[in-house]
């Protein structure tokens, strides 16, 4: 088990994509009304790559505004905001025994198409002769103790060229991958 706050990048786990399914589940029945469609996000629901364990959920709002009223029930299955510097879409967390499991996003549907993280997930699913080698790189910088803040300014370099390059074969244009708005 790792220390509170430690990063692990371990091997794919084809599980994952399995596992986001009951995350979405549950946002649907705890906030009703908040969301139609939450799509699955991140590396993990990439088959392949090296990847934080944390599930990354997306729902889809008309508005951001309609996130407030589902505040308390979002608390109660243990998903809390945090301040993630973005103004287009809301990041929840939820931490198990001191280490981050969920990372769920709340976002307007016009943000969602061209977002980068859906960009990343559906490439490779569509082109397979293109891989996405970022897990050494994610984990050399886990392995050197970056804090997660720090971790996902780091890892925003080594995904950029596979976004960029599915991004270019898709049709939007190319954003940061960081994308902070």
């Amino acid at each position: 088990m790792s220390e509170p706050g430690a990063i692990h990048v371990p091997q794919y786990d084809p599980r994952r994509p399995r596992q986001a399914a009951p995350a979405g589940d549950a946002i649907r029945a705890a906030a009703p009304g908040l969301s139609a469609k939450i799509d699955h996000i991140g590396s993990t629901p990439v088959p392949g790559p090296a990847a934080k364990p944390a599930i990354d959920p997306t729902a889809a709002v008309h508005n951001l505004t309609h996130a407030a009223p589902h505040q308390r029930a979002l608390a109660g299955l243990g998903l809390h905001p945090y301040n993630h510097a973005t103004t287009d879409r809301l990041p929840y967390v939820r931490t198990d025994n001191g280490v981050r499991s969920h990372t769920p996003h709340v976002a307007t549907p016009e943000s969602r198409p061209t977002r980068n993280q859906r960009t990343f997930r559906d490439h490779p699913h569509t082109h397979p002769e293109n891989p996405t080698p970022y897990a050494q790189p994610k984990r050399a910088t886990a392995a050197a103790g970056t804090a997660p803040g720090e971790y996902a300014r780091a890892k925003t370099a080594p995904t950029q060229k596979p976004t960029d390059r599915a991004r270019t074969q898709l049709g939007p244009p190319s954003l940061p991958a960081g994308e902070k708005q």
